[in-house]
């Protein structure tokens, strides 16, 4: 039985990889979680974990090299999926060290761990559209090979995690493949993130939880939309059609519109018609990557892979997602 790895498995993306791997394979997943991880995304694989029914978790820390050696030496995985991360944007500006350090250096540490554990998995680490930044609009769409032009401390971060990648590809032959995925959400998504934020707190309006005031951010941005599912299913494919050591690839969805104009479908969807916006300007960020339009013709052509999940179901299963949660947990922070 083959083994995968999937660090981060507690996370949005972590946790639909998880189910995406059981569902299309036969192989044997491991998540690597530190120890006070929160369970939510994966409360429905719990009783599969206890049983060890193909799905159990290892303790690790990306910022614990010696962790890491011992989740690796365990798992002996033939697959890897890197998705462990400081992975807020808004939250970076505040907490830049612990940002560089868990993205770069502990990318780096877990390369090091695979790397003297004597074994050759298939690598995939996740940087980040946000590599490419504030991109001209000349250059849009975003090709793999446009500069990196990062406009956050998480973004530099992801650089770093893109290049290093690549580097232990090149200097030590081992089969690592690097992804920019662009935005990509649906349900279990962080509420720290625009569409996320906005689902919630109309989801806690409907609740009569908070008043009918949605506050958002920077309105104008361009962002393009793929289903969190329909990244699990790229990832998949990403190690198993033809891997090519030292790749990388642009993933994305099809469907593009300014962040307003998702506000405006949630808000469409919404129970109540007396929901004001405001702006809070804590929401802003300092520079923002405003033009997030991706050309994904490399990796289409490559594996075949093409998102199938539309916008309109990604945002209705978002808003009922935080509809749940909304009411099985009551309130949460307005963030």
């Amino acid at each position: 039985m083959k083994r995968a790895l999937i660090t981060g498995i507690t996370g949005m993306v972590g946790s639909h990889l998880a189910d995406c791997l059981l569902d299309r394979t036969d192989w044997f997943v491991y998540g690597m979680a530190r120890w006070r991880s929160p369970t939510d995304n994966i409360s429905h694989l719990l009783d599969r974990v206890n049983k060890k029914n193909r799905v159990e978790l290892v303790y690790g820390d990306l910022n614990d090299g010696f962790s890491l050696q011992s989740v690796i030496t365990k798992t002996k995985p033939d697959y890897i999926f890197h998705l462990a991360a400081q992975s807020y944007p808004q939250t970076s500006f505040d907490a830049p060290i612990d940002t560089l350090n868990t993205n770069i250096l502990g990318t780096a540490r877990l390369l090091e761990a695979v790397r003297h554990a004597g074994i050759s998995p298939v690598i995939h680490i996740c940087a980040s559209s946000e590599v490419f930044g504030r991109v001209p609009a000349d250059k849009v769409p975003i090709g793999e090979e446009c500069s990196f032009h990062p406009a956050s401390p998480y973004a530099i971060s992801k650089a770093g995690t893109d290049l290093i990648g690549r580097y232990y590809a090149e200097a030590y032959g081992m089969t690592v493949i690097t992804t920019r995925m662009f935005t990509h959400t649906g349900p279990r998504r962080g509420d720290v993130f625009h569409e996320s934020t906005f689902a919630k707190q109309i989801a806690m309006i409907e609740a009569g939880l908070i008043p009918p005031v949605v506050k958002v951010g920077n309105l104008e941005s361009l962002r393009t939309y793929a289903d969190v599912r329909d990244a699990a299913r790229a990832y998949h494919m990403l190690v198993t059609v033809n891997p090519i050591k030292g790749e990388y690839y642009n993933i994305g969805g099809t469907y593009t519109c300014k962040v307003e104009d998702t506000l405006n479908t949630l808000l469409s969807r919404s129970t109540r018609r007396d929901i004001e916006i405001k702006p809070d300007p804590e929401r802003f960020r300092p520079i923002d990557a405003d033009l997030q339009i991706p050309d994904t013709s490399k990796f289409t052509a490559h594996t075949g892979w093409k998102p199938e999940i539309p916008f309109e179901t990604t945002m209705a299963d978002l808003l009922n997602y935080w509809r749940e949660r909304v009411r099985t947990h009551g309130t949460f922070l307005t963030r």
